[in-house]
């Protein structure tokens, strides 16, 4: 697989100078069978789904769009997705199915529609369908697709598990293990879930909004330490992890910072957008 790092920051964009080598789109990437091939399996449409356009070089883009869950940071993406949102696009969007039985198109609509912006989903050029995916396997552009549900507050949080039968990425952006405990450091319980979805994993891209020093007064606001997520890594025989989603105002050097806590151990990086991974 190839996977392109399309968007790395939680919660909000950050733009300005002091955000420029780590990149201020929010969640946001795309997977590619094989280097020379467009991307057809995007994981969230954060703002860094604007980056997808210049990845296909001209053509629309035809795929599938998962989405670990619906705030604002994960789907803001949508109506500036310039590749999807022409008449010859083809794009499915998967997202956890919500209490209720609500559909798809409709949850979207909550926040994309008028008043709050000019267009609902349907109005987006091309063949764009909705759906709700259950925690499960399915299958997704000729990727195998693993769903569990992760903790993280304010409505339903999926991690996903991508194989292409030769390597697997886990994708984890957004957790808050300290909803079931604080496990053995106080940074949340590694629980079944996800060591299930890490398991073995080329690379993980994991949730790192907080410094260990601010969980315990930040926990319930819905994210991990990045310790948390190099201790998962470890616990589940991961062969790299990227520590991503970062805080709005986690500043470039800030981030070198972040990374030279983990030098010593060369499995860990800091997740940049406009990185790409072959695995």
């Amino acid at each position: 697989m190839r996977i392109h790092l399309c968007g790395v920051r939680g919660s909000t964009p950050a733009p300005g100078a002091e955000f420029l080598r780590y990149g201020g789109h929010t969640s946001c990437v795309a997977i590619a069978h094989n280097d020379g091939d467009a991307p057809t399996l995007i994981l969230d449409a954060g703002t860094g789904l604007r980056r997808v356009t210049g990845l296909l070089g001209g053509p629309p883009f035809a795929g599938t769009i998962l989405l670990t869950h619906l705030h604002w940071d994960h789907v803001h993406g949508l109506p500036f997705f310039s590749a999807g949102d022409r008449a010859d696009a083809r794009a499915a969007v998967l997202l956890p199915g919500q209490d209720g039985g609500v559909q798809a198109e409709e949850l979207l609509a909550r926040g994309m529609s008028p008043p709050h912006f000019p267009i609902g989903p349907s109005g987006l050029r091309g063949q764009w369908s909705f759906d709700t995916v259950a925690p499960g396997t399915f299958k997704a552009e000729g990727f195998t697709v693993e769903a569990r549900e992760v903790p993280h507050n304010g409505g339903r949080t999926f991690g996903y598990r991508v194989c292409d039968g030769h390597s697997v990425i886990a994708y984890i952006p957004d957790h808050c293990p300290t909803e079931l405990g604080p496990g053995p450091e106080g940074w949340g319980e590694y629980h079944p879930a996800v060591l299930a979805l890490a398991d073995g994993a080329d690379v993980l891209i994991h949730d790192s909004f907080w410094l260990a020093e601010e969980v315990a007064a930040r926990a319930l606001l819905g994210h991990v330490a990045a310790d948390y997520a190099v201790g998962l890594a470890r616990r589940a025989h991961v062969r790299r992890v990227l520590l991503a989603h970062h805080k709005p105002d986690r500043t470039d050097e800030a981030l070198d910072r972040l990374a030279a806590r983990f030098r010593a151990d060369l499995s860990v990086a800091v997740a940049a957008e406009g990185q790409v991974i072959d695995c």
